[in-house]
């Protein structure tokens, strides 16, 4: 079902609670019990709701749920725990009661909304494990959230509409992505709420693919990035990125190439040999893309970005996708997720650009702000050479490196300053022969059938995009 307009909060859980099929149980920890309220208060909750939960002692939702390895409670295996049990329950007390045309659901969340003590935003993760249909085996659908208002009556208030809006779209709109997870924001807005993660599974969803959900969040701006593991698993950024030093690399891999890893892995190196060694393995290695050049032009394909997604994990890497356009942007969002190092990997014309006055024409801070968000106090960069294509490979003249770029001679002293402090350094243990490929040719050469691109990207690259006729190949 399907509706034209947005409907509230309590016009959705009455909705649900005079659909007498649909029943089941709620346990919520950590922000009140405000997605169950919206249910008694709408009317008619004796037809939805078998039970309402709260164990707020820590002592008693470890002797319900028992205790986390990792000692947290706001996390996504609790909050799995609390799923696995709320609704077994159910199931197993009241099948044999209940019409057998009810379909069973059980919501949980747990959430550290923000405190009278602390002043930190809040965050939290939310569930639904339901029957899409009686007597059929659950199905989940998982969110993150972060909350951003100031007061925890507020937080409160956005918890208990997130909720409803995602058990009234689990049962209305499970094979329609976009209506779903645009339903997730209805009566919220960005500055309140992000959702920055959604993970789908069952017979509900037969036929989805959860990573598609995840790049509807970013399409949408309910989220700046969304991240795959190096099995095209979504992740959690927070808990992902959480007390690691980050080492990220932009580019379009459309498809990855001999450069793209080249570059990855001399950054690696780089950015390793300037750590101390307790820290050299909690480095986390990140391609990213950013999709805001193809949502500008209107010509964003889902199935484009997953081949990439899928090319980058046949080579045991996991991606970063963003809706971020400038370096500045992407490195105060790695930042904002650990107080650890971030290295950017970069081409040299990328440099060209950061370093360009003419492209903070439209910040109020300017060159200079966006300067300092780049680097801040954590960052710095690692720069990649690049020859010309009508250039040579690999021949040393021929390459263009943070020493001969094209910059203002008014741009040049802030340069020194970088350099002398090492916050931006050139790479120079390069793969010479891998300066001259340009991912643009290679997809042209793809694109029009011409030889010997295979010769420019990984070999399971080439065989993959052969195999499953990626990027538009020709015969």
């Amino acid at each position: 079902m399907i509706f034209s307009q947005t409907l509230s909060p309590k016009q959705k859980a009455l909705e649900i609670n005079l659909d007498p099929r649909i029943y089941g149980a709620f346990a919520e920890i950590g922000a009140g019990q405000e997605t169950a309220r919206h249910f008694f208060q709408a009317g008619g909750a004796a037809g939805t709701i078998a039970k309402t939960i709260s164990a707020y002692d820590m002592a008693m939702s470890d002797a319900i749920y028992g205790k986390e390895e990792t000692h947290r409670y706001v996390c996504e295996p609790r909050l799995i725990k609390m799923l696995n049990r709320e609704f077994s329950l159910i199931v197993k007390r009241l099948q044999s009661t209940r019409p057998d045309d009810t379909c069973f659901f059980a919501f949980s969340n747990t959430v550290a909304a923000r405190s009278f003590k602390g002043q930190t935003d809040g965050q939290g993760w939310l569930g639904v494990r339901f029957q899409a249909y009686p007597k059929a085996p659950p199905s989940d659908a998982v969110i993150h959230i972060k909350m951003f208002d100031k007061e925890n009556l507020q937080q409160q208030e956005t918890v208990g509409r997130v909720g409803v809006n995602l058990i009234h779209a689990c049962f209305n709109f499970c094979h329609d992505h976009e209506t779903f997870v645009k339903a997730l924001m209805d009566g919220l807005s960005r500055d309140r709420i992000e959702v920055d993660m959604i993970r789908i599974d069952g017979p509900a969803f037969k036929g989805e693919d959860s990573r598609v959900w995840s790049l509807e969040l970013v399409k949408r701006g309910f989220t700046d990035g969304i991240m795959f593991d190096s099995k095209g698993n979504v992740l959690q950024v927070t808990d992902t990125l959480y007390k690691k030093n980050i080492l990220v690399c932009r580019g379009s891999y459309r498809p990855p190439t001999l450069v793209n890893i080249d570059m990855l892995e001399t950054g690696l190196r780089n950015f390793s040999h300037d750590l101390p060694d307790s820290e050299k393995n909690s480095i986390s290695v990140l391609p990213e893309i950013s999709m805001t050049k193809f949502l500008e032009r209107g010509s964003f394909d889902n199935e484009d970005f997953l081949a990439r997604v899928e090319l980058l994990a046949s080579l045991e890497y996991g991606v970063l996708i963003t809706n971020l356009d400038a370096y500045h942007e992407l490195s105060s969002y790695l930042a904002s997720y650990t107080k650890k190092k971030v290295a950017i990997v970069l081409g040299v014309y990328n440099l060209e650009d950061i370093l360009d006055e003419n492209k903070y024409a439209k910040h109020t801070t300017g060159l200079l702000g966006g300067l300092g968000s780049l680097i801040g106090h954590n960052t710095r960069l690692f720069v990649y050479p690049a020859s010309e294509e009508d250039q040579g490979k690999g021949e040393m003249d021929s390459l263009k490196t943070s020493n001969n770029i094209a910059i203002k001679d008014n741009i040049k002293p802030l340069m020194q300053f970088f350099k002398k402090n090492n916050l931006i350094k050139d790479i120079k243990d390069f793969k010479k022969d891998a300066t001259g490929i340009w991912s643009r040719t290679v997809l042209r050469m793809i694109q029009s059938g011409e030889e010997g691109w295979e010769k420019m990207v990984p070999e399971i690259v080439a065989k993959t995009v052969k195999e499953k006729s990626l990027f538009g190949i020709q015969s």
